[in-house]
C-alpha cells in the first residue's frame, strides 16, 4: 500500500480510503490511486483487513460425511446461502466419530471463523459443554439437550410418520423399517423410529420387532446388508421405509437381487430426497427435508448473531418444512411432490 501511495503521490491513508470504498474521495484522486494499483498489480489482503476489524467473514460448517450425498448437497446449499451474504464457508467432516465431533468445534475456531453451523450425530447430552464457546453456533438436526446454541431442524417424527402413513394408505400392512441404531434409540434414528411407530398405531398395528432392522451406518452397503438380513429371516413384509435414501437405494439393490419387484411385491420409501433418488430404477419415493430452507435459516441466524450488538437473547429454534415426494417405488408412477408441512 505504501508503494501504491508513493507512485500515486498520495498518503497511505488515501489509498486505504479508496480501496475501502470511502465516498468522500474525489474522482480525480480515486483514478490516480487505481492507476497506481493497476500498474503495480496490487491486491488487497482481505483476510488481514478483516482480522483488523475483528471479522474474517468466514463461516465454519461441520458435517458427518461429505461422501454422503445428503451432506454434500447440504454443504452446497449452505455455501450458496452464505455467498449471497458475502461470506465464505470452511468445511470439516467429523466422520460420525464422537471424539471428532467434540474436538472439531474448538479446532475450527483456530481457523478464525466468525461462527459455526454444526451437524452432529454422535454427541450425547453430557457433551453439552462443548457448545459453550465464545462464538455463535447453529446446530442442525436433533437438538443437543441443555445446549444454549441456536437450532434449525425439521420434525423427523412427523416426516417419518407421513412417509409411513403413505405406505399404509396403499394397503400395505407388513411394513419393515431399516436404520435403527444397534446401540439403542438415540438422535435422529430415535425420532424417525418414533414417527414410524406412531403411523402404525393410527392403523391399529403394533410395531413388530422382527420388522425393525438396524444399520450401524446409513450407507448403501448397510442398506444392502440390512435387507439381506430381513429376507433371510423369512419374516413376511410387503413394504420398507428407510431412514435415509442411501439405505433405501441399497435395500432396492438387494430386493432386485432376490427377484422381488418394486413396488408390486415390496413398496420402498426413503428419506432425504438426494439427487440420485430421482434417477434410480425405479425412482425412489422419499421425504424432502427442504435443504435450501434449512441452509438459509441457519445462515440468517448465524449472521444475525455475528453482526448483532452482542446481546445474547434466548436460543432460537426454527422448525423447517418437508414434503413427501411420491415416485415409482411406492405407486409405480412418479407424481412429484406432495406438500406435507
Amino acid at each position: 500500500m505504501r508503494d501504491v501511495a508513493a507512485l500515486a503521490g498520495v498518503s497511505a491513508k488515501t489509498v486505504s480510503n479508496v480501496l475501502s470504498g470511502y465516498e468522500h474521495v474525489s474522482e480525480k484522486m480515486r483514478a490516480r490511486v487505481m492507476d497506481a494499483v493497476s500498474e503495480l498489480g496490487y491486491e488487497v489482503n482481505v483476510s488481514a483487513r478483516n482480522l483488523r476489524v475483528g471479522s474474517t467473514r468466514v463461516l465454519g460448517l461441520a458435517v458427518p460425511e461429505l461422501s454422503q450425498a445428503y451432506f454434500a448437497e447440504l454443504a452446497d446449499a449452505v455455501i450458496r446461502a452464505a455467498g449471497a451474504r458475502g461470506y465464505t464457508v470452511l468445511i470439516e467432516q467429523t466422520l460420525v466419530d464422537r471424539s471428532l465431533e467434540i474436538t472439531t468445534v474448538s479446532d475450527m475456531r483456530r481457523h478464525s471463523i466468525d461462527g459455526l453451523i454444526y451437524s452432529p450425530l454422535a454427541v450425547r447430552p453430557g457433551d453439552v459443554d462443548l457448545l459453550d464457546v465464545d462464538f455463535p453456533i447453529v446446530v442442525l438436526g436433533e437438538k443437543v439437550e441443555g445446549s444454549r446454541s441456536d437450532h434449525v431442524a425439521m420434525s423427523n417424527v412427523e416426516a417419518m410418520k407421513v412417509a409411513t402413513l403413505h405406505v399404509l394408505s396403499l394397503g400395505r400392512r407388513r411394513v419393515a423399517v431399516i436404520g435403527t441404531q444397534p446401540d439403542g434409540p438415540v438422535g435422529t434414528a430415535a425420532s424417525r423410529l418414533h414417527g414410524y411407530v406412531e403411523a402404525l398405531a393410527e392403523y391399529g398395528i403394533d410395531a413388530d420387532a422382527d420388522l425393525i432392522v438396524s444399520a450401524a451406518l446409513w450407507h448403501r452397503e448397510n442398506g444392502v446388508e440390512a435387507m439381506e438380513r430381513l429376507i433371510a429371516s423369512a419374516v413376511p413384509f410387503d413394504a420398507v421405509v428407510c431412514f435415509n435414501d442411501a439405505l433405501a437405494l441399497g435395500a432396492m439393490r438387494a430386493l432386485h437381487r432376490h427377484g422381488l419387484r418394486i413396488p408390486d411385491d415390496v413398496v420402498v420409501v426413503g428419506f432425504d430426497d438426494i439427487e440420485d433418488s430421482a434417477y434410480s430404477t425405479p425412482s425412489l419415493t422419499t421425504v424432502s427435508p427442504h435443504r435450501d430452507e434449512i441452509a438459509q435459516n441457519a445462515i440468517d441466524i448465524l449472521i444475525e448473531r455475528i453482526e448483532g450488538d452482542g446481546a445474547r437473547p434466548d436460543p432460537r429454534r426454527v422448525e423447517t418444512g418437508y414434503s413427501l415426494v411420491i415416485r415409482e417405488s411406492s405407486t409405480g408412477v412418479s407424481v412429484g411432490q406432495r406438500s406435507a408441512l
